[in-house]
């Protein structure tokens, strides 16, 4: 389960543990874990990949639990532990580790600057989730208020991974690095409204044409994975900012009309 997904209030959770849905969190968990090991190794593609792999995991542990029927409040926290490190702690020094540590090249100050920022970065993780697991059952499931923490590490890890595929080096792009690590830490925090696809209903019956669409999208995910999955991610990035900019526009319309508009004249 992670703060992509709809859960149940806390409150309402069996107690007990379930092996089935905790071994795709411990699975997430360690995918994580193993990004930061290799990337201690210099193996960032590698720890990108594992990074996208613990997303898809933490996206199975929560629907296997619904599914099954074994959702319990020891998952629930556990899952949000495992989201902690797998898309704040292991994003973080993969980003590090990999372009922010160069700034230490140039000053002693944008060497301290490059591990606050992953630093930042990590916090906003924390904060998000903290925030996410105190709205369950009240926030409107239809959008999140922030950007989520794995769309956020899609982000982070698909310009990794889309920057060693192309052969740039993280010693070549640092400063907009840095840039992207705090954009991203920030919108997570944020109160900008992101679509959260809770509304899409998988077992409804779907025109024909729904199909081949998705195949079109394996068909392109497949020729380039990691500029399709970076695409994805970053214009999923832009959409917060654009929906809450339109909303508020909306409003602002609303409540710039004249109040008598709708009141009858009292000449006629």
């Amino acid at each position: 389960m992670d703060d992509s997904n709809p859960k149940p209030k806390r409150k309402n959770l069996r107690k007990g543990i379930f092996l089935l849905p905790n071994l795709f969190t411990t699975g997430a968990l360690f995918a994580g874990f193993y990004a930061i090991i290799v990337a201690m190794k210099g193996q960032y593609e590698i720890a990108a990949i594992a990074i996208f792999l613990a997303m898809l995991l933490d996206g199975l542990d929560g629907r296997v639990a619904r599914l099954t029927n074994t959702q319990t409040a020891f998952g629930a926290e556990y899952d949000s532990l495992a989201d902690m490190v797998s898309f704040g702690v292991a994003p973080a020094l993969v980003l590090y580790q990999w372009s922010l540590i160069n700034l230490a090249d140039v000053t002693t100050l944008l060497g301290k600057i490059g591990w606050l920022a992953a630093f930042i970065y990590t916090t906003c993780t924390a904060l998000r989730l903290a925030r996410f697991n105190t709205q369950v059952g009240v926030a409107d499931k239809r959008y999140f208020q922030g950007l989520a923490c794995p769309a956020g590490a899609a982000v982070s890890m698909g310009a990794v991974w889309v920057c060693e595929t192309y052969g740039i080096s993280g010693s070549e792009v640092m400063y907009p690095a840095l840039v992207l690590t705090l954009v991203v830490g920030t919108l997570m925090v944020s109160r900008f409204s992101y679509y959260s696809f809770k509304d899409l209903d998988m077992r409804k019956k779907v025109p024909f044409v729904s199909v081949l669409v998705v195949m079109l999208l394996f068909v392109f995910l497949s020729i380039e994975p990691p500029t399709m999955l970076f695409s994805a991610s970053f214009l999923y990035l832009l959409s917060g900012p654009v929906i809450s900019l339109f909303r508020w526009n909306r409003n602002r319309q609303r409540l710039s009309e004249p109040a008598s508009k709708n009141e009858p004249d009292e000449t006629g």
